[in-house]
């Protein structure tokens, strides 16, 4: 009996403690998919699986011609690549957060020092370093017979910096420098052991020739009347978009505006079936003798520094591709980039679309660039910049003939396009003292008289009516939607409007 009982006894044990354990395990394995599966922000992603996400792209073209040391190869070469672009990442981070998250990984311990200081610095006096490369050219310079140490030069890297003190910009400034810097190989990682800066520092002022057209543009934004905001997605349909192209050149028009939305097109890995939509788009339009003027970035807010390095690749990959084909007329940057002053601040957008300007100028020499400005009062800002100034206008037909011609006097020596007008034909039950088609037409006949008498180049919205319009374009309220379905010159039963017969001068 008593050996009975101390056998159970084993067994209780036993059983226990398997089922101890397995709570163990299973406690253990929760804990780490919990942190697995954990929101992480920029501070927490700046360790050994950094290049798992994509946050920073800078362009970097190496020379290894002239290196005095032991032969690099690829591999080699692409981890060096990757750890001495986050150690500039980081340190960007560092400045920008005043935080030393990060920054152990790459950069040994005498250079952490500097940086540390540097940070302390700021906190003492409430400064934020907002900053990011655009560019390096970088030189090999020695690779020891050891393969524990690099030398190279980073000649003419471009930097942009913001700088805030008290959470207010202070300044925004465009460098030109050359860096000699030292790398050690140490647990893995290449970390930087000296940077130093050995050429005086250059103020960069982008200067690009203005591109002028002499083209009378008569045209339409466009989109198709199953898939607006939509138009590259998976209904995607050459047959539609030839017959609509049609309907466009028959009405006596010869230019269309389309929109690129930078998330649908893979943000700065662009994706590749959405390039040969675009393309095929622009051959299409060609075979029906219509100019095209895409614009790059539509539903895109963001405007921080440490994406610009992305943002620039997507627009880059997409003007490489497209900007031989014969429909191409002009880039439009940004659709109404002015609604974001308020909440993303005035001085950012300003500067993110002074930038980009000058990435589709230098991949793109012959077409001209604009801005959609939603006004007639912004359209003045990087007047200096642009090629073509483009403004929207939803106001008073009775007044545009004077803002035009008060538009031209600022801006003599540029041509203006008028790039979104238009008035919406929904009276119901959310509008019941809404403008009826015959209004519309009205509207469309007029403004067709004024700009026959005042040489405006227009480009009116939009070619249908829609059945349906994402809340992200004018939110949920049912009478913004209802009245955004309604500016078509042709009716959502694909039947043309009585505005139809002045979608051109008659």
């Amino acid at each position: 009996m008593t050996i009975s009982l101390h056998k159970n006894a084993i067994k209780a044990l036993l059983v226990l403690s398997y089922i101890s354990l397995s709570m163990v395990i299973v406690v253990g394995l929760s804990a780490v998919l919990t942190y697995l599966n954990t929101g992480a922000d920029r501070n927490i992603m700046l360790h050994n699986k950094i290049h798992e996400t994509i946050h920073y792209q800078p362009t970097i073209q190496w020379n290894t011609e002239h290196n005095l040391g032991r032969a690099m190869d690829d591999f080699t070469l692409q981890k060096i690549e990757k750890d001495y672009l986050n150690a500039w990442y980081v340190k960007h981070i560092a400045f920008y957060k005043n935080t030393s998250k990060g920054l152990k990984d790459y950069y040994t311990k005498s250079a952490l020092q500097t940086l540390l200081s540097g940070i302390e610095f700021n906190q003492q006096n409430n400064i934020h370093i907002n900053a990011t490369t655009l560019n390096h050219h970088t030189t090999l310079d020695f690779f020891s017979e050891d393969g524990q140490l690099v030398v190279l030069t980073d000649h003419n890297v471009k930097e942009f910096k913001q700088v805030y003190t008290d959470n207010q910009i202070q300044t925004n400034t465009t460098e030109i420098n050359t860096y000699k810097v030292l790398l050690l190989l140490e647990d893995a990682f290449w970390r930087i052991r000296h940077i130093v800066k050995v050429q005086p520092t250059q103020q960069h002022i982008s200067q690009h020739p203005t591109v002028k057209i002499d083209y009378n543009i008569k045209g339409i934004n466009y989109y198709p009347q199953n898939t607006p905001w939509d138009m590259f997605g998976d209904e995607f349909d050459p047959k539609i978009i030839a017959k609509d192209f049609d309907i466009i050149r028959q009405a006596g028009l010869n230019t269309i505006r389309i929109f690129i939305q930078y998330e649908d097109f893979g943000k700065s890995e662009v994706l590749s079936d959405k390039i040969k939509k675009l393309q095929t788009v622009l051959n299409l339009a060609d075979q029906k003798q219509l100019k095209v003027i895409p614009t790059l970035f539509d539903f895109y807010g963001n405007y921080d520094v440490l994406d610009w390095t992305l943002n620039n690749k997507h627009a880059k990959t997409i003007v490489k591709a497209c900007k031989d084909y014969s429909a191409l007329l002009a880039w439009d940057i940004k659709n109404e980039p002015n609604l974001d002053f308020e909440s993303r601040g005035k001085e950012r957008v300003l500067a993110w679309l002074a930038q980009m300007i000058a990435v589709v100028k230098n991949e793109d020499s012959v077409h001209p660039v604009t801005i959609g400005w939603s006004n007639v009062k912004s359209a003045t800002l990087l007047a200096d910049k642009v090629d073509l100034v483009t403004f929207h206008y939803y106001e008073d037909l009775n007044s545009l003939a004077t803002k035009h011609q008060q538009l031209q006097k600022e801006i003599p020596h540029k041509k203006i396009i008028l790039g979104e007008f238009g008035l919406s034909s929904y009276r119901g039950l959310w509008n019941p003292l809404g403008h009826s088609e015959t209004d519309q037409a009205e509207y469309h006949k007029k403004f067709q008289e004024i700009a026959q008498q005042n040489g405006i180049d227009f480009l009116s919205w939009t070619l249908y009516d829609f059945t349906k319009v994402p809340s992200s374009v004018v939110g949920k309220l049912p009478w913004r939607k209802h009245q955004q379905k309604h500016f078509g010159f042709i009716d959502k039963n694909k039947k043309q409007k009585k505005s139809f017969q002045y979608i051109a001068k008659p």
